[in-house]
């Protein structure tokens, strides 16, 4: 998980790839809780959630609605 300032000194592009990835890695996690009824490491959810809401929190701040169109 990255720091604030590290995610304030990446490009708006590597910020929405680092968001769609986080949603992605939230989407797997929790397609193996219903098909398997128990994850690994559950842990990593709530970690995904935090760092996506930090990216979000990061994109709101250089771009605002510009860059949520992109998304």
């Amino acid at each position: 998980m990255a720091k604030p300032k590290q995610l304030r000194d990446q490009s708006v592009e590597e910020l929405i790839a680092q968001y769609r990835e986080c949603s992605k890695d939230m989407y797997n996690i929790n397609n193996e809780n219903r098909t398997a009824k128990k994850v690994e490491k559950p842990h990593l959810m709530r970690a995904k959630k935090k760092e996506r809401a930090q990216v979000m929190t990061i994109l709101r701040e250089k771009g605002g609605r510009k860059v949520w169109s992109e998304i």
